[in-house]
């Protein structure tokens, strides 16, 4: 078991603890105890147990301007004092409409409205109704179907987990949720480029997949293609081939669709651009945010909205036909606004960039000639290793040794915290780990954090190769 994942490994979870239920907290697993923090600072985790650990995952590439930031703490408590809480019906207030502002002064990539709910999966839910919505207000109403892509994650919620492929979290809820959703092939050149092919070909054929799954399913009937920009969690850190987001809005363009980016992960700054989308020159439809617009210290996620989507909207019922009680919560708005206010005055992403960098150089350094580890992929401060039980042929270990979750059980123990994944391959096989520490980070914690993943690895390499 790890902090991040229902798997229960048999080896002894980083708190070292059974679970003795006595607690009415349910916890991911009722089976083991997750590890007590006590407190936070900066880069580090305090445990209960008087233990200090580095958070080199920004918790799941959340914690973007470290932990136990005074200057957001106090913006979290004038808000309080104002006003914690109003229906959105009929009320608005300035923090809401001053994180709006914030973040879309000068309409960036065409992003008009920002929509702000509670999480990631209520952002992506949000943004599959607007999207369908805006083809309902041009009487499109055959419209139905969202294309996907395998190996994606998008959420827990019914919708947001129907297009997603994240199959170890579909398995109870199978013929359950929405069904106009088809996968097509990941953007992800080290496990779905053919050996022969360059990296062109590969962008070539992924985009002409694309193309025939909107034909076969009648491009009259597709709402939208939703991606991650940077694949996330899921396969890990995965960076789209060159061309490939010129290719797929080409094709949306071609046949009406709407693009939806899906940046709740590797979105504001985490990439090292604000929008992961800003080095694939593309405009999208949608976007998605989350992690990094609270950056941990609140709940809170929004849809960001093209012009040409709004308008729509606004020469029809001028509404969105869709909300929830706590959107754009004052205090979570207030919250959320101090953060992305320090992100742009302590220029935190093009540290990020910076930063980044240097942990993709200490990574290849010191983990390339491991051989256990396949891939070394990511940008900015968005960073996986996958591992393989053969370099030669990518043969990976038995699921059942569940060798990603060892590594990060071994790391954590070990004084580092980072991201495990496993199914990282194609849903049933394959193990990596996931760095995303935050933009806070420094050289020397850089060295600490390659260094116990180094150790984390040889350990294991030790007892399964």
């Amino acid at each position: 078991m790890s902090p991040h994942s229902n798997v229960d490994a048999s080896t002894a979870h980083p708190s070292g603890e059974r679970i003795v239920e006595g607690t009415h907290l349910m916890h991911r697993s009722l089976k083991v105890e997750p590890a007590m923090v006590e407190s936070a600072k900066g880069i580090e985790l305090y445990l209960a147990n008087g233990r200090t650990v580095i958070d080199a995952c920004g918790g799941a590439a959340v914690a973007i301007i470290g932990h136990g930031n005074e200057e957001v703490s106090k913006a979290m408590i004038r808000q309080a004092s104002k006003v914690s809480y109003v229906h959105t019906q009929s009320y608005t207030t300035p923090a809401a409409e001053d994180l709006a502002n914030f973040m879309l002064e000068g309409s960036p990539h065409g992003l008009e409205k920002a929509f702000f709910v509670c999480s990631g999966s209520e952002a992506v839910e949000s943004a599959l109704k607007l999207a369908r919505q805006y083809f309902f207000e041009k009487g499109e109403t055959d419209r139905v179907h969202f294309v996907s892509r395998k190996q994606s994650y998008h959420g827990n919620t019914m919708g947001s987990l129907s297009v997603s492929s994240n199959l170890a979290r579909k398995v109870p809820y199978q013929d359950f949720g929405y069904q106009h959703v088809s996968h097509v092939s990941p953007a992800y050149a080290y496990r779905y480029k053919h050996e022969e092919e360059t990296m062109g070909d590969f962008t070539r054929r992924l985009l002409d997949e694309l193309e025939k799954e909107f034909l076969a399913v009648g491009p009259s009937r597709v709402i939208a293609f939703l991606a991650e920009t940077v694949g996330g969690a899921t396969a890990g850190c995965v960076p789209p081939p060159p061309g490939y987001w010129r290719g797929v809005r080409a094709l949306c363009d071609k046949y009406g669709i709407l693009l939806i980016l899906d940046e709740i992960m590797c979105g504001t700054g985490r990439c090292g651009s604000y929008f992961a989308l800003e080095k694939e020159e593309i405009t999208p439809d949608l976007v998605t945010v989350a992690k990094g617009l609270g950056g941990g210290y609140c709940s809170i996620a929004a849809v960001l909205a093209h012009k040409r989507v709004v308008d729509v909207l606004r020469q029809g019922t001028s509404s969105f036909n869709h909300g929830h009680t706590y959107q754009a919560h004052p205090i979570s708005c207030a919250t959320a606004l101090s953060v992305q206010k320090i992100l742009r005055r302590d220029n935190l992403v093009a540290r990020c960039a910076s930063m980044g960098e240097l942990l993709e150089a200490k990574l290849r350094a010191e983990l390339g000639a491991c051989p256990s580890v396949g891939d070394i992929r990511g940008r900015g401060l968005f960073w996986a290793v996958e591992f393989v039980k053969d370099r030669q042929n990518k043969e990976t270990f038995d699921p059942s040794i569940a060798f990603g979750i060892r590594v990060q059980q071994a790391a954590f123990e070990a004084g580092v915290a980072v991201y495990p994944g496993w199914t990282t391959v194609d849903g049933t096989k394959g193990d990596h780990i996931l760095l995303a520490p935050p933009f806070t980070v420094t050289e020397e914690q850089l060295d600490v954090i390659v260094h116990v993943v180094k150790t984390a690895i040889a350990m294991q390499e030790k007892l399964y190769m």
